[in-house]
């Protein structure tokens, strides 16, 4: 419990200095956005390409892959069920599904690599290239067939897909990977330089997105979806992970994996596809602030569940 909370603080500090750099407006709003911008466009898929290229995919834990998928599956299922719920409008619902099936990814590689180093990054990149592509597919989708109207042209989900750097990131690391091709030195050692700036300015954007206002706003419904998520993911995780035979290391990051909260970009994307934006925001907020509390129970339930 205390390696995972040495390896949470530093976290929720850079992630903490974000915020008081937006807030005291020593970076400009704008510069925010072209910092998300190099971030997601450059700099994550720098990382999530060289790990990928390093990982030992002869032992990977694939069951890693399959039990996060299917948990993603599970919390969409149970975010289209509040479509049954009294005055739960359209919207909302898209906004929700979307929220139970994204995860905040610079979190899930900080904690992973600072508790198990190398191998603890391959997990979370190996996990980030199973959980990206589905948190796409599920949140389009789940945004368009809720939408009262979008707000601006409705990608096709396809389309949208094969654009995204992340997943062209995931698709030439796995490429490399099963093609047994070694990166050049001088090609390793410049994603190296690039991944490790991900990590941080990742940690510092995440702190910049985060509006507390959002939490004065955020009435029950935004609370009750909130805990769904965080601890429901994680469950589900779990569950199938023991049921795919996980166990260990794998399962750990599993857990770490689906406990961090949404990403910052479900705001983003909720906008623009029509979705509960406000509500989005909300669940932005107080995922961010809950998970603080949620992810060292849940690490240490994994950790006594390991023992027993």
């Amino acid at each position: 419990m205390s390696g995972f909370l040495y390896a949470l603080l530093p976290v929720i500090a850079i992630v903490t200095l974000g915020h008081v750099l937006s807030v005291r407006k020593w970076i400009p709003t704008e510069s925010w956005r072209a910092i998300e911008r190099l971030s997601y466009v450059v700099l994550f898929p720098a990382l999530i390409v060289r790990t990928l290229a390093n990982a030992p995919f002869e032992t990977a834990p694939w069951r890693l892959a399959g039990a996060l998928i299917l948990a993603q599956f599970a919390l969409a299922g149970i975010g289209w069920l509040g479509r049954f719920l009294p005055g739960m409008p359209r919207p909302a619902v898209g906004s929700v599904i979307q929220s139970n099936v994204r995860w905040n990814t610079m979190i899930g590689l900080s904690i992973g690599s600072l508790l198990f180093g190398q191998d603890g990054l391959a997990l979370v990149t190996i996990a980030a290239a199973a959980m990206i592509p589905t948190a796409n597919v599920l949140s389009v989708y789940a945004l368009i067939a809720h939408a009262d109207r979008p707000h601006g042209p409705a990608p096709k989900p396809i389309l949208a897909l094969v654009r995204n750097p992340i997943v062209i990131a995931c698709a030439a690391g796995l490429a490399l990977a099963a093609a047994n091709i070694e990166l050049p030195e001088l090609l390793d050692d410049s994603l190296g330089i690039l991944g490790d700036a991900a990590l941080a300015l990742g940690l510092l954007s995440a702190g910049a997105g985060v509006d507390l206002s959002a939490l004065r706003r955020a009435g029950p419904r935004t609370f009750s979806w909130s805990l769904v998520r965080l601890v429901g993911l994680p469950v589900f995780a779990v569950g199938f992970g023991l049921l795919l035979g996980l166990s260990g290391v794998p399962l750990t990051i599993a857990v770490i994996c689906a406990a961090t909260p949404t990403a910052t970009s479900s705001y983003i994307l909720a906008r623009e596809l029509g979705g509960d934006a406000p509500l989005a925001a909300n669940l932005i907020a107080v995922e961010t602030v809950l998970a603080m509390i949620t992810m060292p129970l849940l690490y240490l339930a994994v950790m006594q569940l390991a023992a027993a």
